[in-house]
C-alpha cells in the first residue's frame, strides 16, 4: 500500500509495505489451515423455529395520531431526564409506555382474564 504526504510543493510517498507484510504473514498463518470434513453422525439435533420478523414487519410503523395532552410537570421532567440518559426522545418514551399498557390490557381481555379495578 502506498500513501502520499504533501510537504510544501513536494509529494513524498510513504511506503507501508513492511507492516503490510507483517500483517499478511499473520493472516496467512491462520487462513492456511485446511478444514477436514468427516462423514460422522452429528448427534441429537433440533430444528429451531424461525423467530425473526420479516423485513416488512421491521419497516412497519404504526400510524400516529397527534393529540394535545396536559401532563404534570414532574412527569415531563422525569421523561426528559430519562430520555437524555438513554439518548432518545421523551415523546417516544411516553408513546412506548402507553403502547405497552394497551398491549398488556388487550392481552388480558383476549385471554378472558379480567382483573378487578382497585379503588383509588
Amino acid at each position: 500500500m502506498v500513501a502520499f504526504l504533501r510537504c510544501d510543493s513536494h509529494i513524498v510517498p510513504l511506503l507501508f509495505e513492511l507492516s503490510a507484510l507483517a500483517i499478511g504473514a499473520k493472516e496467512r498463518q491462520f487462513m492456511s489451515a485446511k478444514i477436514k470434513y468427516t462423514d460422522e453422525p452429528l448427534g441429537k439435533t433440533q430444528v429451531v423455529p424461525d423467530f425473526l420478523p420479516s423485513p416488512s414487519e421491521l419497516a412497519f410503523r404504526e400510524e400516529g395520531v397527534k393529540v394535545t395532552l396536559a401532563l404534570s410537570k414532574k412527569s415531563i421532567e422525569f421523561f426528559k431526564s430519562e430520555a437524555t440518559k438513554h439518548h432518545t426522545q421523551y415523546q417516544r418514551m411516553i408513546r412506548r409506555l402507553l403502547d405497552s399498557y394497551v398491549d398488556a390490557h388487550v392481552t388480558l381481555r383476549s385471554s378472558g382474564t379480567r382483573q378487578k379495578r382497585r379503588a383509588p
